[in-house]
């Protein structure tokens, strides 16, 4: 079984919502026996409802289900500032709504049939970091922790994470990411991140270029169908508000 330590000795609230009695039977055991509150929904529209009612800390969301799927969900909930993570089920035939769930908001997903284990270890790593998240939510202004979906970047440690995964940036890279996660959807033209990050005026902007594509390459799960770095043509790059 997942090994608790002492950040997940609080009580948290889990949804499940999903049309399979026996899956959600199933799973409603494995999370009691880890301490969890379970929470249950057999589609979109009774899940809302659960979240409107209750403090929910993670969402496991089906994407097929009568009434509202799992992605009309995770849109409302993003659409209505619910932050907490959602880990999206799918079978293995949903490969296309698996990526539009994660473009729309989701944490991460989970291919049926799981293991127990494979399931509590995601829920276990997402809760930790909205944990994380909460924290550092609650720091005000003095707070050197900048979230944008997926993306975490310190600016104490001069570290970037994506889904709790590091990533290696060089030190420019890390700057002009830097730079727009701290204004999320603010376009910045080519000539824009140019002077603000190398301090110096702008004479060819071909380098910025480059520097998206390599941290489009490091950040993003779809290169051509980007989450985070968007270009704004004939405009310039801002960071998609999530």
């Amino acid at each position: 079984m997942v090994q608790r330590g002492e950040e997940m000795d609080k009580k948290y609230n889990i949804l499940i919502v999903e049309d399979d009695r026996e899956i959600i039977d199933g799973v409603e055991i494995y999370l009691r026996n880890q301490g969890y509150e379970v929470f249950k929904a057999e589609n979109g529209l009774e899940g809302l409802k659960v979240v409107q009612e209750q403090e929910i800390h993670l969402a496991l969301l089906d994407i097929m289900m009568p009434v509202m799927d799992g992605v009309t969900m995770l849109m409302k909930l993003r659409a209505l500032n619910y932050e907490f993570p959602v880990i999206m089920l799918s079978a293995k035939s949903e490969e296309m709504d698996k990526v539009g769930g994660l473009n729309m908001g989701a944490d991460d997903y989970i291919t049926k049939p799981f293991t127990p284990l494979e399931l509590l270890a995601r829920i276990h790593s997402h809760l930790r970091r909205y944990e994380k998240y909460l924290q550092a939510s609650g720091e005000g202004e003095d707070a050197r922790i900048f979230r944008l979906g997926g993306l975490e970047l310190n600016e104490d440690t001069v570290e970037l994470t994506v889904d709790g995964e590091p990533v290696k940036l060089t030190p420019m890279e890390f700057k002009i990411v830097q730079l727009l996660i701290k204004n999320p959807g603010r376009v910045f033209s080519a000539e824009e991140i140019y002077e603000r990050v190398w301090n110096e005026k702008a004479v060819n902007t071909d380098t910025i270029m480059v520097h998206v594509r390599n941290i489009r390459e490091k950040i993003e799960v779809d290169t051509r169908n980007p989450r985070y770095l968007k270009v704004v043509w004939g405009v310039g790059y801002k960071m998609e508000k999530q």
